[in-house]
């Protein structure tokens, strides 16, 4: 990463260097010398920014399942030496490469550029085109064919399709689409690949700032612009008046847009018409949940590439891959993370995982695609686990008695749907999203402390997923 600041962004930058080794025994101390030996130990300190920390680990495979288990415990260690940190990023290197890093830092730390302007780098840090999501390594079946034939056609000839817009569930690939046009257009286009939430980001920053004319610089003078998760600008005035005069902007020199949300224009809420309007005008492609072959393909393709990446060879018998490839219908993100799992299992354990191991280890993932979660049937679930009345979760009242079974509705709909703050707020009485967010963080400091909270979320959970039946392996 290259980090170059004007002098004017000198004083932000944090001097206070981290202390890695410290963080590294607390690590040990907390999760245990068998996980820290196994996942954390891989774990390198690379730069400290405002509020956050880049780490490197050195293969994808082992940022995911750190990520997927390990990632909160690791934060709070963190925050507990700093409480100013409040992310974490990731870099993929292997020891080699850490070496040359370590090597350059060293060698000119904080070098200070005038010709590189402090909001430019800014958004550098967040235009990141991952080289391994190409064209030639995203499977296709009839879920997904219309979409990658489309993004394969406006990565051979931009501005025919304008603006491509892609929408699907989360995990559907998406993203990876995405990624794979930027990849194809960069080698002879300027390309800014970003989601909306960054959008908003560096728009607001630019306000406070005075960069605005920055800002519009940066974003107008692309040749390709990639922008994620469209949705997440909903009830945002500001930032979508400020996202159609780019859009406008960039249409009338011929530039390509490609946007992905998790639903077609139609149905965006709270996003203004002319904007709707304009997506609608482009081509609209959709990715639906992966059907049985495609699911089969990806298993297949997974395992065949965990295999190459470890010497001691990765085993998942054709009987297990044909049951997850069965149960696990709900997106292809959750195919890999069944397949990921299985594979530590099997390399912690040094075993070949039964059908019936692979069902425990698998058990918050099956059936899913059955049991299609909304915020009503948490709402009506919780209601009625707590013996009170939705009338009573959704008023404004706060006794006791009220507040805890509210909040817990609310931290259950966050972790287990995809819906946005506002929208979450919305189905319950118009809450503002500072309200959910306390809800959530309170639930989530009380599952630290009381083992009654962690009961009562898991039983809501199985009740919820698994229509108010108990899995048993």
């Amino acid at each position: 990463m290259n980090n170059t600041f004007t002098n004017k962004n000198l004083d932000n930058l944090n001097t206070q260097v981290l202390d890695w080794k410290t963080i590294q025994t607390q690590m040990k101390n907390k999760l245990g010398s068998e996980i820290y030996e196994s996942w954390l130990k891989k774990i390198n300190f690379l730069e400290e920014f405002n509020n956050y920390i880049l780490l490197s680990v050195p293969t994808r495979f082992i940022r995911d399942w750190i990520t997927s288990r390990y990632l909160d415990q690791i934060l709070q260690i963190i925050k507990n030496y700093k409480k100013d940190i409040i992310r974490i990023e990731f870099k993929i290197l292997d020891q080699q490469s850490i070496k040359k890093d370590e090597k350059k830092q060293s060698i000119n730390n904080y070098e200070i550029k005038e010709n590189i302007s402090f909001i430019k780098d800014s958004y550098l840090q967040y235009n990141r085109i991952d080289p391994n999501k190409r064209f030639d390594n995203f499977l296709t079946g009839l879920s997904n064919k219309l979409a990658y034939e489309a993004s394969l056609k406006v990565s051979e000839n931009i501005s025919h399709y304008n603006p491509l817009y892609i929408y699907g569930g989360v995990g559907m690939g998406k993203t990876h689409l995405l990624n794979a046009i930027g990849l194809e257009l960069k080698k002879n286009n300027k390309v800014m690949f970003i989601s909306a939430e960054r959008f908003m980001y560096q728009f607001v920053k630019s306000i406070k700032s005075n960069d605005m004319v920055k800002f519009k610089e940066f974003f107008r003078n692309t040749d390709i612009l990639l922008i994620d998760d469209i949705q997440f600008m909903n009830g945002k005035e500001a930032m979508q008046e400020e996202f159609f005069h780019t859009f406008n902007a960039l249409l009338d020199k011929d530039s390509q847009i490609i946007v992905s949300a998790d639903r077609a224009p139609n149905k965006l809420s709270r996003i203004q018409e002319r904007i709707k309007s304009r997506f609608s005008g482009g081509l609209v492609v959709d990715i639906q949940k992966p059907d049985y072959e495609l699911r089969k393909k990806i298993v297949e393709q997974k395992t065949n590439e965990l295999n190459r990446l470890y010497s001691d060879k990765i085993k998942i018998s054709k009987e297990i891959q044909d049951y997850i490839s069965t149960e696990i219908t709900v997106s292809i993100r959750e195919l890999v993370g069944a397949i990921n799992r299985i594979v530590s299992f099997s390399r912690i354990y040094n075993k070949v995982p039964k059908l019936s191991e692979t069902k425990v280890v698998l058990k918050d993932l099956l059936n899913l695609a059955e049991n299609k979660v909304t915020i009503d049937l948490i709402q009506t679930l919780v209601c009625k686990f707590f013996k009170i009345s939705k009338n009573e979760m959704l008023s404004s009242r706060r006794s006791r008695y009220l507040v805890r079974p509210r909040q817990t509705a609310i931290y259950l709909t966050k972790i287990l749907t995809s819906k946005s703050l506002p929208e979450i707020g919305r189905e319950f009485s118009n809450r503002d999203h500072t309200t959910i967010i306390h809800s959530v963080k309170t639930i989530e400091k009380l599952k630290e402390k009381d083992p009654e909270m962690i009961e009562n979320i898991n039983k809501l959970k199985n009740q919820i997923l698994y229509n108010n039946k108990e899995n048993e392996i």
